[in-house]
């Protein structure tokens, strides 16, 4: 298929068709991230192409192909007269389709009303991937995890205001009124030694309040390059230790509590994959952490790890 630059998508679609309808992202601001900074311009790909690709997909794995992630960084973004011949014509196409996915922002999927959300839905979107990465107010400020809102009159939200953490809770909201599943992403270690407390805590009340049908934790990688990695030294910003971000996974996992959430940490950046549902098995899972914490488990070597 034709691509531009490098190609990002969650784990659990290694198996899907990755269809890029954007290029870039349109944030694009998060101060850890790199995935998109090789596409500084943001675009929109043009539809005639986007629907080239999934034509040239059907006649090569048309069959085969049961799930199909639209990429680029949020193609929420789209509007609906881009959206609506896009997941009608992969429904059309692909016969065993029975997922349409891609990552969105908070913001995102709070400029669509909910007509267009359940429209969306309608159509064959169904799972939306939301990265808050962590549910501490000072840590998303810090990674940039969207603008600061303002009124009708163009006042901004107080700072005093956990407005990053509302827009989540009211995002995640959203995605479930319109019926679609919803995959939470937190990022540990995002809070650096100094919030490490919080951030985990945080995560874990986020989680509970957007309430996901998928949780996932990964783990913060200092990318050279990236606003974060450039000015660490001068905010005083440094990664917890292994055993830091393990506990920040230990608090994460005992105090979430989502009605009943996939949770995973199979990502290539996490040192110790688990999985289980929450919170039914966050006790086992709890124990399994604090084993590695004494030692007990080997954790993935480093040279292991990825992003």
């Amino acid at each position: 298929m034709r691509y531009v630059g490098k190609i990002y998508r969650p784990p659990s679609e290694a198996h899907s068709y990755i269809l890029q309808a954007t290029i870039g992202c349109s944030w694009n601001n998060c101060t850890y991230c790199d995935m998109y900074r090789d596409k500084p311009v943001f675009r929109v790909r043009p539809l005639q192409e986007t629907l080239e690709d999934l034509h040239l997909a059907a006649a090569r794995f048309g069959a085969s192909v049961e799930k199909v992630f639209v990429a680029d960084g949020d193609a929420l973004v789209l509007d609906l007269d881009h959206w609506l011949p896009i997941l009608d014509a992969a429904r059309r196409l692909f016969p065993a389709l029975t997922q349409v996915s891609c990552y969105a922002t908070a913001t995102n999927l709070l400029h669509k009303s909910p007509a267009e959300l359940r429209t969306l839905r309608e159509h064959g979107l169904t799972l939306v991937y939301i990265g808050p990465e962590s549910g501490d107010e000072a840590t998303m400020r810090r990674v940039a995890k969207g603008p600061r809102p303002v009124d009708a009159a163009g006042v901004p939200a107080p700072r005093d205001a956990e407005y990053l953490f509302d827009a989540h809770v009211a995002a995640a909201a959203a995605a479930r009124a319109a019926g679609m599943k919803l995959s939470a992403i937190f990022l540990l270690g995002a809070g650096g030694v100094e919030r490490s407390v919080e951030h985990a805590h945080g995560c874990a009340r986020l989680a509970t309040a957007m309430d996901p049908d998928y949780l996932s934790a990964l783990t913060l990688t200092l990318v050279p390059g990236t606003p974060l990695a450039r000015t660490s030294e001068r905010l005083g910003f440094t990664l917890p230790s292994v055993d830091g971000l393990l506990r920040e996974l230990r608090t994460l996992v005992a105090e979430a509590r989502p009605t009943d959430a996939l949770f995973r940490t199979n990502h290539a950046s996490n040192y110790l994959p688990l999985g289980g549902r929450l919170p039914r098995d966050g006790a086992r899972i709890v124990a399994t952490i604090d084993r590695a914490l004494a030692g007990e488990i080997a954790l993935r070597p480093e040279g292991a790890r990825g992003l």
